[in-house]
């Protein structure tokens, strides 16, 4: 099993790339392998809903590592989707990214755990997560929640380890996500189908 994940900050050894890591070493010793992928420093293009994907099977912008996001998703089990939070809200590279990436994505996330973490100097934490969590809550995601809100402080690169609390959050997420991994695993072995969504009636893409 293999959990992908998202750093939406700036440096991969940054606060948002510390609480990733936290929860990837609680993945490892649950003999989970996790692959984290940094968001390129180029400015990313934000999604221009010409519906090309639905042509062509990929975003139509192939310059940014929408596409290879995409195709690492459909051969992993979980995902976490990290990001920075800027004016009290996740930062702006982060949402065109994965805006692009959930609609181009044509079914790789559904029925798979996922989760979002917010790493904030103060302020923004809770109403970032909350934005987060959407790209789950409308693609049939099963959403992995943790023993608080899976936020971690920190101002000055390297203080998010030194939040006691939001790293203890973090190993608690990375407990559930792998459980929940092995329960689905066991359940798909004894035979237990994923539900069939009903479709079409979408409304998150207005023209």
């Amino acid at each position: 099993m293999k959990v992908l994940m998202l750093n939406g900050g700036i440096s991969p050894k940054g606060n948002t790339g510390i609480a990733l890591a936290e929860v990837g070493r609680v993945l490892a010793g649950q003999g989970i392998d996790s692959e984290v992928c940094h968001l390129p420093l180029a400015p990313v293009r934000d999604c221009v809903s010409c519906g090309k994907c639905f042509e062509i099977g990929r975003c139509v912008f192939d310059d940014d590592g929408v596409n290879e996001f995409v195709e690492k998703a459909s051969a992993a089990d979980g995902f976490v989707f990290g990001t920075p939070v800027y004016y009290a809200h996740p930062a702006g590279r982060v949402l065109a990214f994965l805006d692009r990436v959930f609609y181009s994505e044509h079914g790789q996330f559904a029925f798979k755990p996922g989760a979002c973490v917010a790493v904030a100097r103060r302020g923004g934490s809770t109403s970032s997560f909350d934005v987060m969590n959407k790209y789950l809550g409308i693609s049939n995601m099963i959403t992995v929640g943790s023993s608080y809100w899976n936020i971690v402080y920190g101002a000055k690169s390297g203080e998010a380890a030194l939040d006691t609390e939001g790293m203890k959050t973090m190993r608690n997420l990375g407990r559930n996500m792998a459980w929940l991994l092995k329960s689905i695993e066991v359940g798909r072995a004894a035979g237990v189908p994923a539900p069939e969504a009903e479709g079409g009636g979408w409304m998150n893409f207005i023209r």
